[in-house]
């Protein structure tokens, strides 16, 4: 026979009651309903046998005594959307929308959401507002309306004007010296007689360069003529041009951009390409599509929905060279071979030398990638047996080292150099590097196809990897990577291509500014591009005046700017670009 069961708080709340009313229910139900007698129930529930009986009296005379206080019910309408219920039906059938419904009870001193008024005349029956053209919206003042972005409405006449956007003229020999134009043609991207491939990848583009959030921002500088300038249009397309123009393109597009790209940076950058870092982004999605998949935020510490996208930068120029976010779940583990494939069709060789973390590979394609001939280094997970055999590994066979990576607090840790076996995925012997002493809490554990090179020199060149996250963040917040531009991968996939092409420009003009070199997009543009401009236009020529700055100088120095450029999207005028 088992024991019995304890007594749990859920039974203890109807077995012994505290409040009075409650205990009365309780003793009498157990004496009317469940048979038991008078006295056990009295012992039960703590009453004397008297006046037990006088409760039992009192029940018999008044059974609907109140034994459960009745909730306190609220009103039963809103006072103010019934009010207002008659007027929104009257508003409604003078074709008026929930905004100007709402802007009209406000004249009338009632305050009511635009939510609130959706309410009522979805009780009332009525449906959705159907698009209504202007002549049918109340009369009142209209934001201005913007020409038709048309490239064949585009002229150099005499004028003279204001752009917040003088920046840009700024990298625009820069642009010419790449040929950005050719690269869209080069590319294959599409173009309409209005509106060329061309002048849509400068109209994107310049959103990118001047740091612009959102393609709906646009809005803002559409009647910039600086802008439109830049572009070689008559005016900047507008939100609905922008978010559908990707729309035209998929993943072979962005590759034929992106080897364009770097074709025509390397004429200009010294990209030898000896060594890349590879890693992983999660875009962040805040809306309800179904479709996307979840992935690992690091800012939330928690899985989200959100697009993946895998970056590869150059290491020793901090150029990005190549980024995907097409990809899907199980598919992640394979764009390193990717990279490798577009690296050797673009260059005409594997890439030498690639490092990155523990979860952007597997084992299996490790062994591929030394099959190939190519170096790697990567971290290795931490398991249980793995910290297990670290710890117990003799002390004799740990050395230090020294290394040399300035203002570094840690630099003389301990490491363990061995050959190890990882097992069928990858059969070959590899070498393993732990590192303990450099301020984390566990060992740093790496693995490397690389027999020759120190561990100092590995260990040195993985801490240099660890600056890509650092570089990455900056160019995710200053070109607004993180700004989803939509639940469309290959949509975010062309974002994405235009930040890689955007990086290389600024990373371009950085050559030429002497102590820049290595500076990040976001100090290039607030120290020497975040300008107004006064421009002056002629059928030959446009004069760019830049307002008097501190880094003014430096600009001068650099040479970029000493003599025209002819610029080809505006028939072979020439730039000429002055300061204050």
């Amino acid at each position: 026979m088992s024991a019995p069961t304890a007594l749990t708080d859920p039974a203890r709340f109807f077995l012994a009651p505290t409040q009075a009313r409650h205990r009365q229910y309780e003793a009498l139900r157990a004496y009317f309903v469940e048979r038991r007698s008078s006295a056990e129930v009295a012992k039960t529930f703590g009453y004397t046998s008297g006046s037990f009986r006088v409760l039992c009296h009192q029940f018999r005379h008044d059974p609907d005594r109140a034994f459960f206080a009745e909730p306190i019910r609220g009103p039963h309408e809103q006072p103010k959307k019934s009010r207002a219920r008659r007027l929104i039906i009257a508003m409604r059938k003078r074709n008026l929308s929930i905004y100007d419904i709402a802007e009209e009870l406000r004249g009338q001193h009632i305050e009511l959401s635009p939510t609130a008024i959706t309410e009522v005349l979805r009780e009332e029956g009525f449906s959705r507002l159907p698009r209504r053209k202007d002549d049918e919206r109340p009369a009142r003042t209209r934001p201005e309306r913007a020409s038709r972005a048309d490239v064949r409405n585009f002229q150099l006449v005499p004028a003279t004007f204001e752009t917040h956007v003088g920046g840009l003229f700024v990298l625009l020999p820069l642009l010419v010296k790449v040929g950005l134009d050719r690269l869209a043609d080069e590319a294959a991207l599409p173009g309409s007689k209005a509106i060329p491939a061309a002048h849509a990848l400068l109209a994107a583009l310049a959103l990118k360069l001047t740091s612009i959030e959102r393609k709906s921002h646009v809005m803002d500088r559409v009647f910039d003529q600086g802008l439109s300038l830049f572009a070689g249009l008559n005016v900047i397309p507008k939100t609905t041009f922008l978010a559908q123009y990707s729309d035209r393109l998929g993943r072979s597009s962005s590759v034929r951009l992106l080897r364009g790209w770097l074709e025509h940076l390397r004429a200009h950058l010294a990209l030898a390409g000896a060594s890349f870092n590879l890693d992983f982004h999660a875009v962040p999605f805040f809306g309800q599509d179904e479709f996307v998949e979840r992935h690992y935020l690091s800012k939330r510490s928690r899985r989200d929905k959100a697009v993946l996208t895998f970056i590869a930068q150059d290491a020793d120029t901090d150029v990005l060279c190549y980024a995907n976010a097409d990809l899907r779940k199980g598919e992640e583990s394979d764009e390193v071979l990717r990279f490798v494939d577009f690296w050797k069709k673009a260059h005409g060789q594997m890439p030498p030398h690639l490092v990155f973390d523990s979860k952007l590979t597997t084992y299996k394609n490790l062994s591929r990638l030394d099959a190939q001939g190519i170096t790697f280094v990567t971290l290795r997970r931490r398991t249980d047996v793995l910290k297990r055999h670290v710890l117990n590994a003799p002390a004799a066979a740990w050395r230090r080292v020294e290394l040399d990576v300035p203002h570094r607090k840690f630099r003389n840790p301990k490491v363990l150099d061995e050959t190890i076996r990882l097992g069928r995925d990858y059969p070959a012997p590899i070498r393993q590097i732990c590192a303990r002493d450099l301020g984390h809490d566990e060992p740093t554990v790496l693995l490397t196809n690389d027999t020759r090179s120190t561990p100092r020199t590995i260990l040195e060149r993985y801490a240099r990897r660890m600056l890509i996250e650092n570089n990455l963040e900056d160019q995710v917040h200053f070109f607004h990577v993180d700004a989803l531009s939509s639940a469309v991968a290959m949509k975010v996939d062309f974002d994405v291509t235009l930040t890689v092409i955007a990086t290389g420009l600024y990373r371009l003009l950085g050559k030429h500014l002497h102590g820049f070199e290595h500076a990040k997009a976001r100090q290039i543009f607030r120290r020497f591009l975040d300008t107004t401009a006064r421009v002056e236009v002629s059928p030959q020529r446009v004069h760019v005046r830049l307002p008097r700055r501190a880094h003014n100088p430096m600009l001068l120095e650099s040479g970029l700017l000493a003599t025209p450029v002819a610029v080809p999207w505006w028939g072979g005028a020439s730039l000429e670009v002055a300061f204050a």
